[in-house]
């Protein structure tokens, strides 16, 4: 039987010792190769478990999925299957990869492909997707820039998770370059707009959850239910406009400088991987309503960091965040998303917001690093940074670990801004 956090199993196949892949993750995603068509695969390791040739083995069998699902180009009809389904497959590939174990080994060329001769491609296709914003430190920093540094937070921000409805077709898969936006700005308050490429293109630092199927319309999730209606995590770069946005938010909200393009790792991170890193959330004061209480730990100690890597350059670590910053966790948000009865389906994607810790050093965009343009970033080239130019790749990565626990990481999103 397959222990899913038992720290001390190992696989039988070869796995680094700094690897984000070890057995106790083994997150899905859609691969390619030259010989093989998109499909769903597993990492383990430096490899990728190809799921089509191991449910042609009918080593995934009876756990309520179809072989068919396991020849998809996404990953939505497994995750349609619902939490048990997909739990019991990722314990069948454990049991199947854990050392001793045989009925894979006679099979392994066929099996296992290394990722360094995969393309990876977005894992879900995303038919809804929410973000919200949900970082007290992110949001306080915003209200100080933008409103009142005395009275930073809006009035509705701590009874409830807000967010808003993204554009679902523009999220792309780690690697897709991001070609600078245009649109309407006002650079002077006392001059009318003028359109043209946003100059002050900037990063996200998030993570979203990818969603299984949930209620019929008219019905809601509960925050006890939440995570039976979760599949997992990816890291995300919800990459923002920030001219752009400010020109055109009111009344409304974000609109042209979000929906240009926001990207995702190609790897999704169950929750039963990540329940070793589960913390407790932080004193909601004041009290929030009785729909969004909740029992347990519900956040998640998970290490991320963004690096901005000029073209042709060195590249520089901007921010050291943790996802556990959160003030509003991924139960409150899907409980608070359907409190109205709003219905989710498999593979609808909601980002965290922006995560910003509470001191220099963790602030999750480039808004709050440069402080609105005042404090540049100075990179090893020489050069200076307030927001992203041209050329320049921005990377997140992030991971779980702590002693006597292994690593569980979620690989890396990577953007490329074209002019």
């Amino acid at each position: 039987m397959f222990e899913v956090n038992n720290p001390d199993l190992t696989s039988w196949v070869d796995v680094p010792a700094d690897s984000d892949f070890p057995i106790q993750n083994l997150p899905f995603g859609i691969f390619s190769t030259s010989e093989r068509v998109l499909r769903p695969g597993v990492a383990i390791g430096d490899h990728v478990l190809d799921l089509t040739e191991v449910a042609a083995l009918g080593l995934l069998d009876g756990l309520g999925c179809e072989r068919l699902d396991f020849e998809a180009t996404t990953l939505n009809a497994f995750i349609g299957r619902g939490k048990e389904a997909t739990r019991a497959v990722r314990n069948r590939l454990g049991e199947l990869l854990q050392a001793g174990a045989t009925k894979l080994t006679v099979h392994a060329n066929r099996v296992l492909v290394k990722q360094s001769d995969v393309t990876m491609h977005l894992p879900v296709q995303v038919g809804d997707y929410t973000d919200f914003y949900s970082s007290e430190d992110h949001a306080r920093n915003v209200g100080k820039m933008f409103r009142d540094p005395e009275n930073a937070l809006l009035p509705n921000w701590k009874h409830m998770p807000v967010g808003y409805h993204g554009r679902a077709s523009s999220i792309v898969v780690s690697g897709t370059p991001i070609r600078r936006p245009s649109g309407q700005t006002r650079p002077d308050d006392s001059a009318p707009p003028v359109f043209g490429p946003s100059r002050l293109l900037d990063f996200e630092l998030e993570m979203a959850f990818v969603t299984h199927g949930g209620k019929p319309l008219g019905e809601c999730i509960s925050t006890a239910e939440a995570d039976d209606f979760i599949f997992g995590l990816a890291l995300f770069n919800d990459w923002s406009a920030r001219d752009i946005q400010k020109w055109e938010y009111v009344p409304l909200g974000p609109f042209l400088g979000k929906s240009f393009g926001s990207s995702m790792s190609p790897w999704i991170v169950t929750l039963d991987a990540l329940t070793p890193y589960r913390v407790s959330g932080p004193d909601q004061d004041p009290a929030i309503l009785p729909y969004l209480e909740y029992e347990g730990q519900g956040h998640y100690d998970v290490e991320l960091e963004v690096e901005i890597i000029p073209e042709n350059g060195q590249g520089l670590t901007v921010c050291c965040s943790n996802f556990k910053h959160m003030y509003w966790n991924m139960r409150q948000q899907l409980a608070h998303h359907t409190v109205n009865g709003c219905n989710i389906n498999a593979g609808d994607m909601m980002a965290s917001g922006t995560i910003s810790g509470p001191e220099k050093g963790s602030f999750g965009s480039m808004l709050e690093i440069s402080w609105r343009g005042t404090q540049p970033v100075q990179m090893p080239d020489g050069s200076e940074r307030k927001f992203i130019l041209n050329g320049d790749t921005v990377r997140m990565t992030g991971f779980a670990s702590k002693p006597g626990a292994p690593r569980i990481g979620f690989g890396s999103v990577d953007g490329k801004v074209l002019g």
